[in-house]
């Protein structure tokens, strides 16, 4: 299976771009951006269908949005002048992960625990529960060593969260999403490759629809 990576560079000039890096509810409208360079009429969720992570970051030339898919997107269906596209395969990276190499890491995740009956019960917890501090880096070292990676440095910064409304009609109108994040950088060791290959094809916690979940790596000079 081949993975392409889609660094997209929006044009400060796009309307398009600048309404949809912009508000709470940036992954909601990035998500439906996203699918947009990919067939119509598959069945089941396009975003499971096709392998779509992404996630929004600043960069050192300003915003850029990265995009992750199991087939190459086709960025001619984006808006005009919506930004510069490039795509490129992660094959040679994925075929050159061996255990014991070091890498740098990212990922903005939405760590999270689900409280039991009796706990919810007792302090009435909603069923999910937003980490943050500790407890959420405790929650992202045992989801890298669930995906072959040991953290040997962790640095977590708390991001806006995602929020709107799930669609913006019908009754998906009236759904509420929302979800913490937390951006996640720092090196790790790689101890078991295929895990860290399952682990980066289809990303880690919820919130993958909506721009968490993409872990990108590099190899560590």
């Amino acid at each position: 299976m081949t993975l392409w990576l889609t660094r997209i560079v929006p044009s400060p000039s796009s309307r398009e771009a600048r309404r949809d890096l912009g508000g709470s509810d940036q992954g909601i409208r990035l998500h439906q951006r996203m699918l947009q360079m990919f067939p119509d009429g598959v069945e089941g969720p396009a975003r499971a269908a096709f392998g779509v992570l992404f996630r929004a970051e600043e960069s050192p030339r300003g915003p850029q949005i990265l995009l992750q898919s199991q087939m190459e997107p086709d960025s001619s269906r984006l808006p005009g002048a919506y930004g510069n596209v490039e795509t490129r395969s992660l094959d040679a990276l994925l075929s050159n992960l061996h255990k014991g190499m070091t890498v740098n890491y990212r990922c903005v995740a939405n760590p999270v625990r689900k409280p039991g009956a009796t706990s919810r019960e007792t302090y009435k917890l909603p069923p999910i529960v937003a980490l943050s501090g500790n407890a959420a880096v405790e929650w992202w070292e045992r989801q890298s060593n669930a995906g072959g990676l040991e953290p040997l440095h962790i640095t977590a910064h708390r991001l806006p969260a995602v929020r709107g409304q799930h669609g913006y009609r019908g009754p998906a109108a009236k759904q509420r999403i929302q979800h913490a994040r937390t951006q996640f950088d720092g090196t790790a060791r790689v101890l078991d490759v295929e895990l860290l290959r399952e682990k980066l094809a289809t990303g880690i916690g919820r919130g993958k629809a909506y721009g968490c979940g993409l872990l990108t790596i590099a190899p560590a000079r």
